[in-house]
């Protein structure tokens, strides 16, 4: 059995949760979130809480329970709390800037960049180089950061690009060879 499948999921009082025809619902006051939920997983709403039980004890069934019950926390999560990404731009000269509904990035290459935001992300820029991404849904949250990170990847030699604010990168040695052997 899946060790995380088998945890209930609690709910808060100010969310209301429904499940009708393989559709689970998330509700707060002021978002909403939707999935349709694999048919090997049954859901079982009760007393606040969100129990994720398998219709056929098979592996895969055991492998959905998990899935599902870890996608159904994170929506509860985001419609309460919400997720945030931060995303970190360096290199001399690049930065980027809000424009509407659009990112413009100035990364290095000969012309800028314009990035459309999806709807459900709000973005926001400090200092120029710093992107905070905001959001309730999770998945969708993270193919934003990844797309934007996507644009320019932090390079080993310098470090210049776009990296997530937790993330390291491994710093590579460049040539020192030549000058040395004169």
């Amino acid at each position: 059995m899946s060790r995380v499948g088998k945890k209930p999921i609690s709910i808060p009082d100010n969310i209301k949760a429904s499940y009708v025809d393989g559709i689970i619902t998330i509700q707060a006051e002021k978002a909403s979130l939707t999935r349709a939920i694999h048919p090997s997983v049954e859901l079982k709403i009760e007393d606040n809480t969100i129990e994720v039980l398998v219709k056929t004890d098979d592996r895969k069934s055991r492998a959905f329970q998990g899935l599902v019950r870890s996608l159904i926390e994170n929506m509860v999560i985001g419609v309460s709390k919400g997720f945030e990404r931060v995303l970190e731009i360096n290199g001399i000269g690049y930065r980027a800037e809000v424009n509407g509904n659009n990112i413009v990035f100035n990364i290095g290459y000969s012309n800028p960049i314009t990035f459309d935001i999806p709807e459900g992300v709000s973005v926001s820029v400090d200092k120029n180089t710093v992107i905070k991404l905001s959001g309730i849904d999770k998945e969708q949250l993270g193919q934003t950061a990844a797309a934007i990170r996507r644009l320019r990847p932090p390079e080993p030699y310098k470090g210049k690009g776009i990296k997530y604010a937790e993330e390291y990168i491994k710093r590579k040695a460049g040539k020192t060879g030549a000058a040395a052997t004169v």
